[in-house]
């Protein structure tokens, strides 16, 4: 996917996200991340809109802390999310092709990134909000799934801060059934090793359609959702091990 097109999404992708919370309320629990609600949701994802439309509106090229979460509540809280979007939104849209800015995955461009990372990040987080209205199939287009699973496997769990790993080698194979796209983890003791492949064999598989797949390896659909062969404990570790946290 194209940088107009990751930014189609964050637009899109917001706007859901908003539409949801304000339906279901600020005191909704939200299923999908225990421990939160809606309120919760809105602080955390417009601080993160905020924290990345600074790298790219000003050109950050070391890291920036973020400026934390609001005490808003309510309309207030709303409307400080949307406004937050609609900044990240304008940001990404008018920054410059050739955009110097800090970024912490490896990306063809900082504006490429930052597209990127924060369509998926703002989807993942539309899921949470429909999940507080009591959803428990989540729509997600098929290209963006593909996509969001390539880059939480190839490039998020590259990094030294996965805690997917194994005592012993072994291999866990994920495979999007209507697409035919496929995912090879290599783990071991270090951070898993994946390629777009699926060569060789593998010790677990675990499979289903591009969307229910995307929000099954963020965790936010249950085991169930999706088809494992072989060794259960590698999805296991998959999610009791592979969730990404801010701090």
């Amino acid at each position: 996917m194209d940088i107009a097109e990751h930014i189609k999404f964050v637009a899109r992708e917001g706007e859901l996200l908003a539409d949801a919370a304000e339906q279901a309320g600020p005191d909704a629990p939200v299923p999908t991340c225990p421990g939160w609600c809606v309120r919760d949701l809105l602080r955390h994802t417009g601080m993160v809109h905020r924290w990345a439309a600074a790298f790219v509106r000003e050109g950050h090229t070391e890291y920036h802390p973020d400026g934390g979460e609001p005490d808003l509540d309510g309309a207030a809280l709303l409307r400080w999310f949307r406004e937050g979007h609609g900044l990240l939104v304008t940001a990404l849209t008018e920054a410059p092709g050739d955009l110097e800015c800090w970024t912490f995955m490896p990306a063809s461009s900082p504006l490429a990134f930052w597209a990127r990372r924060q369509a998926h990040e703002t989807a993942v987080h539309r899921v949470d909000a429909e999940s507080a209205l009591g959803a428990e199939e989540f729509t997600v287009d098929t290209a963006f799934a593909v996509d969001g699973i390539d880059e939480l496997l190839v490039a998020f769990h590259a990094r030294g801060k996965s805690r997917v790993r194994t005592p012993e080698p072994a291999t866990l194979r994920i495979r999007a059934t209507d697409t035919g796209d496929v995912w090879t983890l290599d783990l071991s003791e270090q951070a898993p090793r994946t390629t777009r492949s699926d060569e060789g064999p593998a010790d677990c598989e675990v499979s289903a359609d591009a969307d229910r797949l995307y929000a099954a390896l963020w965790n936010r659909l249950p085991a169930g959702a999706v088809t494992v062969t072989g060794d259960g404990r590698l999805a296991r570790l998959w999610r009791e091990k592979s969730g990404i946290t801010w701090a």
